[in-house]
């Protein structure tokens, strides 16, 4: 149990105890345990029960040259790791595989899904603009958040946002499932390349939606790593909640911090929000809102200004009108907004490749690199410094209009970011209740 000033709890350690107990009574060899690793949970009757994070178990053994024991139920999820590693029913078939009895078989992966698109862009009617933004973030990874009334189709656009994205890589998906394997979500050894998509309620706790516990288990926004988080109803969420988003949001990473020690998960994921513009809604007719602007101006309120300058784009969704709905134009369907969407961050991986090895994506470009990708002319730097000082832009804010305006000629594509780019990224930008949209 060394060293004895690291904080040690859980039954996974059962497993390790029970077979150094066995080797010091004889009942296996001593020396056949030296090389070996062992994670699992012992029933009372001897059966190895599942735990929890055995996938970043055995690549850790495996990058230590070790062979990681585990329950046979987590067999297939430690076998992604590479082979050799042992997995067994019961504390019995251990003993006849170490006097050397009965071999235990050879591990083999879980299945492995490949992208599926469950949901399609063309079902949701109108909302031309709202799809065009959806499309930009998709390109970019850009956070994006969609304003407007009841029913005007805020969070079907959401839910069709992974179906726009394109499927995990491989080194991204090792990632995805080691979180997973440790918050207990793999099931026989299943890895899916489809981008996770986590939608908490409103009434989520900081520790349920940022990570945290007696145990720092993962939270929301790690599971979402490398995929997508919707925030639906975003002023309904607590304001210590969103923003304990803030940091995660710029950084990519969140720390849980304990009396005794801090576990750092990833968090690298593209946030999505829906709201309506007041409380009451404030759609038409019988929905119109009519307790004036002030009930929009409270309800925004509950945002921190820190908070929205973290995201990139900002849109209102019109109500849908039943010629919307009748309307049988031809749509773009998530396929081919898709394979725009990879050739644009395709020109974002060579693009970044050389500057930057650990960023592939405008929306997580430093300041001094994507005004070098930029690349303004004289036009566009006139335009965005005069844009800058009416909508009174920060810093962050400045660069995350220069980041929009470098996917959207990607998607053209075209190698440099024109006035025409810069003008409809700051036609994204957030203005408060009341303000001209136009």
């Amino acid at each position: 149990m060394a060293p004895a000033d690291l904080p040690k709890e859980g039954s996974h350690y059962d497993l390790a105890i029970a077979l150094a107990t066995m080797s010091a009574m004889g009942l296996i060899p001593g020396d056949s345990l030296p090389g070996h690793a062992a994670l699992g949970e012992l029933a009372l009757d001897g059966r190895i029960l599942h735990s929890q994070g055995v996938l970043p178990a055995a690549i850790k053994a495996q990058e230590l040259d070790l062979r990681l024991v585990c329950p046979l139920v987590c067999g297939q999820e430690a076998a992604w790791a590479g082979s050799g590693h042992l997995a067994a029913d019961n504390l019995i078939a251990l003993i006849s595989h170490f006097n050397g009895r009965q071999a235990l078989p050879a591990l083999t992966p879980g299945q492995l899904k490949q992208h599926e698109v469950k949901t399609d862009l063309a079902d949701v009617k109108g909302q031309n603009g709202a799809k065009r933004a959806l499309e930009i973030a998709a390109g970019g990874g850009h956070n994006i958040l969609f304003r407007g009334p009841p029913g005007s189709g805020k969070s079907m656009l959401a839910k069709r946002l992974p179906g726009l994205l394109p499927p995990l890589t491989a080194s991204e998906l090792l990632e995805v499932s080691q979180i997973q394997s440790v918050a207990g979500l793999l099931e026989q050894g299943q890895l899916c390349r489809t981008r996770p998509f986590q939608a908490p309620h409103h009434s989520a706790s900081m520790p349920a939606l940022v990570g945290g516990g007696n145990c720092a288990r993962p939270g929301e926004i790690s599971l979402a790593h490398h995929g997508v988080l919707f925030l639906d109803e975003l002023p309904e969420f607590s304001a210590h909640v969103l923003d304990s988003l803030r940091q995660p949001l710029e950084d990519g990473t969140i720390t849980i911090s304990r009396a005794e020690h801090h576990v750092k998960y990833p968090a690298q994921f593209q946030l999505i929000a829906g709201m309506n513009p007041c409380r009451c809604g404030g759609g038409s007719g019988p929905a119109t809102c009519r307790r004036g602007p002030v009930c929009a101006e409270r309800y925004h309120a509950r945002l921190s200004g820190p908070f929205l300058d973290r995201i990139d784009l900002f849109f209102d969704t019109p109500m849908i009108t039943p010629r919307d709905l009748t309307r049988n134009e031809p749509q773009d369907n998530s396929d081919t907004v898709r394979d725009r969407v990879c050739a644009a961050r395709t020109l974002q991986q060579e693009r970044y490749r050389k500057v930057d090895a650990a960023n592939t994506l405008n929306a997580h470009a430093f300041g001094d690199i994507i005004a070098a990708a930029a690349d303004l002319d004289d036009e566009g730097q006139d335009l965005l410094s005069t844009a800058a000082s009416k909508l009174q832009l920060s810093a962050r804010a400045y660069y995350r209009v220069l980041k929009v305006a470098r996917t959207i000629a990607d998607l053209q594509p075209s190698r440099k970011v024109h006035r025409l780019h810069l003008a409809e990224a700051l036609s994204y930008r957030f203005r408060p209740p009341g303000t001209d949209t136009a």
